[in-house]
């Protein structure tokens, strides 16, 4: 038989159920489980979460109060005492996994280690002596500002045990991003490596480190460097050390701090349209339960799995995903520390192969520029031992899902198209592979605790198909509790654009949705990725979903540009497949494809070809960036979070 077409598949609505196989042995084995799980969260969510606490976590003292909810500030197991550390390390050496792979770490050259529970424990008991050493107190702000290597994982752990939180600095960020960051959070202690590798180059972070403190962090005391990639770096006496020397004469025992259920696990900043970065704060135990929890169920974990997240720690799916999820359930976490590249465009399936990954989670942009990459390259490997995917990142698009769900998974694996935010701490809708049969490009169904629903400007849920503000209308445990040093901030971004006739703060971040007959959820992504044509709502995302399904384009990226007959008119940036050229004929083409698809309304008004599109480091498109370009516009806010600023330059010579 044929392999049915993307355009069938859409048309039929085709749903992709659970593997009768993998249902019977997961978690949450049928949708009834999971509609019952759900129903029972909603009549009592106080009751619902207590009881996973109690169940999954292990507290040195148990909470007073469940909730104490004063709109928009929440507290979660008021007056529980816990530490995010021991659950992640401590309870696990009493029983069979102490001597279990914790970590599996790969370099980019190839070296690798692993270290079990009882081996990680040990380090992190070491580095959080020495920053007890280095005069770090319950409360400082340590930075981090690392490769993905083990020792970044350590840290964070080591923090979380002395009950000092941590912000951890994305690698690729410039000396004056990083120098913002430590300065907004007061940082005591950076903790860095002379350099991490990255395509086959090393990336000087000491270096950064080095500029960062010239241009000015007055709080930082001390610098721990960890020795990667062994060039020559400066060290300045007194402040930097290295971290092989202050490790040595470590005790490998440090009791975790009993932490109050609320203390400040780690700020994580976000880039924001104004200039000044947002320091999105977690706290310990409703962070600690949520990531567990939504970690456990939605990735079906089980004792035998090998998991990878290909994250980088220095964003917030590193953070749930690779350390503190995994780890608090017992799992064993994959951390790569490179990507694909020239030298090696088939290193990810390399690793799948090499150490038999059972879970893999990574991006839709990696997902499309693996497909441009070629078949060959997963084809050639032994990828036999996945038996679930996941994405996270924005949504994907249906050509992107199926490649994934056919090349990678073998049309064996569920996949798992995750909708969440920094500021949510874990997953808010996604399937949970053994019980939700899926669709090519939705998020599925809310997690059980997650009340969501879609709102018009006043806040009134609106029925059916119709588009408007994705919202969440109950506290949950994961949630950040405040912008660092400003709950004015927090207010007001994330709780008064949209407010209800009645009142009541309903949790609003962005983006936008649509539910199908099903109540599937549709994520449409960033409303400002709204495109209003004649006064027809379209998401960028259906615009580009139908470019992308065009055999020529790799990649498509669509915004909207002031128009004086429609409001808005469309303008495309598409990436072409290998060494396809751009021309007009192709041009019009490619027009006419998206009318087919979608209908003459969303006709582009302009497509712009491009070598590459402007990404944030984790991999999401700056349509912020598009929309000033396809304006000709001036770019404003912050673009520290860029991955690589000649693609700007281009367009904008370009424009």
């Amino acid at each position: 038989m044929s392999q049915p077409t993307i355009e069938s598949i859409l048309q039929e609505k085709r749903l992709f159920p659970p593997p009768t196989e993998f249902a019977q042995k997961a978690h949450i084995k049928s949708i009834e489980e999971y509609k019952q799980l759900y129903e029972k969260a909603k009549a009592d969510p106080e009751a619902f979460w207590a009881e996973l606490a109690e169940t999954e976590l292990d507290w040195f003292q148990k909470w007073d109060k469940v909730l104490d909810w004063q709109p928009p500030f929440v507290k979660w197991f008021v007056n529980g005492k816990i530490n995010i550390s021991y659950n992640c390390l401590d309870r696990h050496l009493t029983t069979w996994r102490r001597n279990k792979a914790a970590l599996i770490w790969e370099g980019e050259p190839g070296d690798s280690r692993t270290l079990t529970y009882a081996q990680l424990h040990r380090e992190v008991c070491q580095m959080a002596n020495v920053f007890k050493q280095l005069g770090v107190k319950k409360g400082d702000r340590v930075g981090i500002y690392m490769p993905m290597i083990p020792e970044a994982a350590i840290a964070m752990l080591a923090c979380a045990r002395i009950g000092a939180p941590h912000t951890v600095v994305f690698g690729g960020f410039s000396a004056e991003a990083l120098k913002d960051r430590l300065v907004d959070a007061e940082a005591k202690l950076v903790v860095t490596a002379d350099g991490g590798w990255r395509k086959d180059a090393i990336v000087p972070l000491k270096e950064q480190v080095d500029k960062a403190l010239v241009a000015g962090a007055p709080t930082v005391e001390n610098v721990l460097v960890v020795k990667r990639t062994a060039q020559q770096i400066h060290m300045e006496p007194g402040r930097d050390h290295w971290w092989h020397d202050v490790q040595k004469g470590a005790s490998g025992e440090c009791p975790a701090e009993p932490m109050d259920s609320e203390d400040m696990l780690f700020i994580l900043y976000t880039s924001g349209t104004t200039g000044k970065p947002k320091g999105v704060v977690h706290t310990t135990g409703g962070y600690n339960l949520y990531t567990h929890v939504t970690n456990k169920w939605a990735f079906d974990l089980q004792d035998t799995d090998v998991y990878w997240c290909t994250a980088d720690v220095g964003w917030i799916t590193g953070h749930s995903y690779i350390v503190y999820g995994p780890l608090s359930n017992g799992a064993t976490s994959l951390m790569y520390e490179g990507a694909p590249r020239a030298s090696n465009p088939g290193c990810l399936w390399d690793v799948v192969e090499k150490y038999g990954v059972t879970i893999f989670y990574t991006a839709p942009t990696a997902i499309r520029a693996l497909m441009k990459m070629g078949e060959h390259h997963p084809n050639s490997r032994n990828l036999s031992s996945l038996r679930l995917l996941g994405t996270v990142g924005e949504p994907i698009n249906p050509e992107a899902w199926i490649w994934y769900n056919r090349v990678i998974g073998g049309d064996r694996c569920p996949i798992v198209d995750t909708w969440w935010q920094t500021e949510t701490g874990g997953f808010m809708i996604t399937p949970l592979p053994g019980a939700t049969s899926t669709k090519p490009g939705s998020a599925t169904l809310p997690f059980p605790g997650i009340i969501a629903d879609i709102v018009n400007q006043e806040g009134e849920s609106v029925d059916g198909n119709n588009g408007g503000y994705l919202v969440i209308k109950h506290p949950w445990p994961g949630m950040m509790r405040t912008v660092y040093g400003d709950d004015d901030r927090f207010r007001r971004t994330y709780w008064e654009y949209l407010r209800p006739k009645s009142g009541e703060y309903i949790y609003f971040a962005g983006d936008g949705a649509h539910k199908d007959d099903d109540g599937y959820f549709w994520v449409m992504g960033r409303v400002d990725d709204v495109i209003n044509v004649a006064g027809h709502r379209l998401g960028t995302m259906e615009v580009e979903s139908a470019l992308v399904s065009h055999p020529a384009v790799a990649e498509a990226a669509v915004v909207g540009k002031p128009d004086e007959v429609k409001g808005e008119d469309i303008v495309a940036f598409v990436t072409l497949e290998g060494d396809r050229e751009p021309n007009e004929d192709l041009e019009k083409e490619l027009k006419q494809h998206v009318v087919q698809e979608i209908g003459a309304i969303a006709r582009p008004g302009d497509i712009r070809f491009t070598e590459d599109l402007p990404k944030t480091r984790s991999g999401k498109i700056m349509r912020r960036l598009l929309r000033s370009l396809a304006a000709g516009q001036e770019i404003a806010g912050d673009t520290s979070t860029l991955q690589d600023r000649s693609v700007l330059d281009k367009l904008r010579g370009g424009a």
